[in-house]
C-alpha cells in the first residue's frame, strides 16, 4: 500500500454528535470531514460498518460481513430526501441519568426504528416515480449478498431472534421450497430491510465522495471473524468450522493471554474451514474483499496474524488459555485475492503475539504494520513501538480503539513509563509533561511512518471516560460519542494543521 506522507484521524460514525442519540451519515458526518480538510488530515479511518447485534460491538456482533449499519442512515439526509417530514425526525431527548457523550442504545434503537419505518412506507408510495432506477439498479448490483441478508433479518425477526440454527429444520437447511413460502410471507419486512441497505449505501456513497473530493480517503475495518447469528453463517454454514448436526461452532477464535487479558481474548466467533475455502479459491473472502472496496479506499485487516496461524479454542471452553494455534491460509490466499482483484490496498494490523512468519507474510505483500505508542515505552530501548524502531511502511497510532486514551493512559502508568517517556521528549522529569496527548501526536506525526492516525478523543485531549473499548471488559463498550458539534474547533484543526505541515505530512 504505497502512499506519500499522511495522517488522518480515527472517528467511528456512531462516534459523531447530533440530534438522535447516535452518529450518523449526516450533516456532523460532512462536518467532520471539512474539519479534517481544515486540518490537514488525509485520512478518515472508521471501525467496521456492518448492522451490530448484541452489545453492539462493531467486531464480533455483526448479522452481516457485507451490509451497512441501518442505525448510522441519517434521519435529515431521509428528511432532505423527502421520506421524512422534518417535524417527523424528531430529536432524542436526553437520558437524565446517562451522559451526553454515550450512545444509549436501548432507547436509540426504538427510536430509530420508528422513524426508519415511517420513511419505508413513505418510500414504498413513491418509488415507482423516485430515484431514477437506482433503487432497482441496487438491488441488481448487490443481488448476490443482498437476497440472503434481507431472507436472514426478516426470519430472524420472525423467530424472535433465536439463533438461525434452532429455526425450523428446513429453513435451517435452506430448503428451496421452504424458503419460498418464507418469502411469500415475510415479503414486507424483506422489502424493508431491502430499503434500509439501499439507504445506507446511499447515504454512505455520497459522504464518500464528498470525503474522495477533499482528497480524504477511507480506512475501513475487516473483522476477520463475523459472528455465529449472521447471514454469513446461515447462507454458507460450509466456510466455517461448524457441528454438521447441529450447526453449533465445534471451534471458536480468541488469542492467549496478552497485554490486555491474562486469561487470553475468547471472541466466541466460529473459525473458518481454510481447507474448504482453499477448494473454492477463496471466493466467500475474495467476495468480502470487493464488497468492502465498493465503500472504502483503504482496507485495514483486524488480527492479521490470523491469516498466518489462529488461536482455535474448543467450543465450551470458558477461556482461551486451552487453545492451540493452527496454520492459516498463509500467502496462497493474498496470492488468489491480489489475483481476483488487482493491487491491495491494505493496512495489516499485526499487534500481539507475532512471530517472524507473519512478519514475513506482511512483508512479502508490502502491507504496513501498526505500532502504537501506549506500547512503547518502560519495556528498553529496542521496542518495536518505540519511534526510532520505525521504517517508512508504517501506520503509526497513539493507541487504537481498544486502548485507553492518551490522557488516561498517561493517568494509570507507572513511574518507569513517565521516566521513559520524559527522557525520550526530552523533558527533565514527567512533571514537565503537561499535554501527554499532544506529546503523542508529534511523536507519531514527526516519525518515519508514511502514515499517522489520532483517535479523535487525543485530539480532544479526553481521559479514561471517553474510551471506546476496553478487549478485557464485554458489557457497555463501544458507546463514546462527542457531546457536541462544536467541539472540533477551528482551533484544534490549526494546531493539527501546523504539525502536518512542519512534519511533511
Amino acid at each position: 500500500m504505497s502512499q506519500k506522507r499522511c495522517s488522518g484521524i480515527l472517528l467511528h460514525p456512531t462516534s459523531l454528535p447530533g440530534r438522535f442519540g447516535i452518529g450518523d451519515l449526516g450533516p456532523e458526518a460532512y462536518r467532520f470531514v471539512d474539519f479534517l480538510e481544515r486540518g490537514r488530515q488525509r485520512i478518515w479511518q472508521v471501525l467496521p460498518l456492518g448492522p451490530t447485534g448484541y452489545e453492539h460491538s462493531p467486531y464480533t456482533m455483526n448479522f452481516s460481513a457485507f451490509a451497512g449499519n441501518p442505525l448510522l442512515i441519517s434521519l435529515d439526509e431521509l428528511a432532505k430526501d423527502n421520506l421524512l417530514r422534518p417535524d417527523e425526525a424528531t430529536p432524542l431527548p436526553p437520558n437524565p441519568v446517562l451522559p451526553a457523550d454515550k450512545v444509549d442504545f436501548a432507547r436509540v434503537v426504538p427510536h430509530k426504528h420508528r422513524l426508519l419505518r415511517l420513511a419505508f412506507e413513505r418510500f414504498r408510495q413513491s418509488q415507482a416515480s423516485a430515484h431514477d432506477g437506482e433503487y432497482e439498479r441496487f438491488c441488481r448490483e448487490q443481488s448476490w449478498w443482498l437476497e440472503d441478508f434481507e431472507l436472514f433479518m426478516a426470519l430472524l425477526e420472525a423467530y424472535d431472534y433465536k439463533p438461525w440454527n434452532q429455526w425450523e429444520p428446513a429453513v435451517v437447511r435452506r430448503d428451496a421450497a421452504a424458503l419460498a413460502v418464507k418469502r411469500k410471507a415475510l415479503s414486507e419486512s424483506i422489502e424493508f430491510h431491502r430499503f434500509l441497505q439501499f439507504e445506507f449505501f446511499r447515504q454512505w456513497k455520497r459522504l464518500r465522495a464528498y470525503a474522495n473530493g477533499k482528497g480524504i480517503r477511507i480506512v475501513g475495518d475487516v473483522s476477520i471473524y463475523v459472528c455465529h447469528n449472521s447471514a454469513d453463517m446461515w447462507a454458507q454454514p460450509q466456510v466455517f468450522k461448524l457441528d454438521p448436526r447441529t450447526f453449533e461452532p465445534a471451534f471458536v477464535a480468541g488469542v492467549p493471554p496478552d497485554f490486555f487479558s491474562a486469561t487470553g481474548q475468547l471472541w466466541g466467533n466460529p473459525v473458518y474451514d481454510w481447507e474448504k475455502l482453499a477448494q473454492t479459491g477463496y471466493a466467500w473472502w475474495i467476495a468480502r474483499f470487493k464488497a468492502t472496496l465498493q465503500y472504502v479506499d483503504i482496507v485495514r485487516i483486524d488480527h492479521f496474524r490470523g491469516f498466518e496461524a489462529y488461536w482455535q479454542v474448543r467450543a465450551g471452553e470458558k477461556t482461551a488459555m486451552g487453545g492451540e494455534w493452527i496454520k492459516g491460509p498463509g500467502a496462497k490466499f493474498f496470492e488468489a485475492l491480489r489475483a481476483a482483484i488487482g493491487s491491495l490496498p491494505v493496512m495489516a494490523e499485526d499487534l500481539g503475539t507475532i512471530t517472524p512468519e507473519v512478519e514475513a507474510l506482511r512483508d512479502q505483500f508490502a502491507f504496513p504494520g501498526m505500532r502504537v505508542l501506549q506500547f512503547a515505552f518502560g519495556a528498553g530501548d529496542f521496542n518495536l513501538h518505540l519511534p526510532h524502531m520505525f521504517v517508512p511502511n508504517t501506520v503509526v497510532y497513539p493507541g487504537t480503539h481498544d486502548n485507553d486514551t492518551a490522557i488516561g493512559w498517561w493517568a494509570t502508568a507507572n513511574r518507569d513509563v513517565h521516566l521513559h517517556v520524559a527522557g525520550y521528549l526530552g523533558r527533565r522529569s514527567p512533571e514537565d509533561i503537561t499535554e501527554i496527548n499532544w506529546d503523542l501526536i508529534r511523536l507519531a506525526l514527526a516519525s518515519v511512518a508514511d502514515t499517522a492516525i489520532i483517535p479523535a478523543q487525543d485530539v480532544l485531549g479526553l481521559d479514561s471516560r471517553a474510551r471506546m473499548n476496553d478487549p478485557a471488559i464485554n458489557d457497555g463498550q463501544w458507546r463514546w460519542r462527542l457531546a457536541s458539534s462544536d467541539a472540533l474547533t477551528p482551533e484544534l484543526a490549526e494546531r493539527l494543521r501546523g504539525l502536518a505541515q512542519v512534519c511533511g505530512r
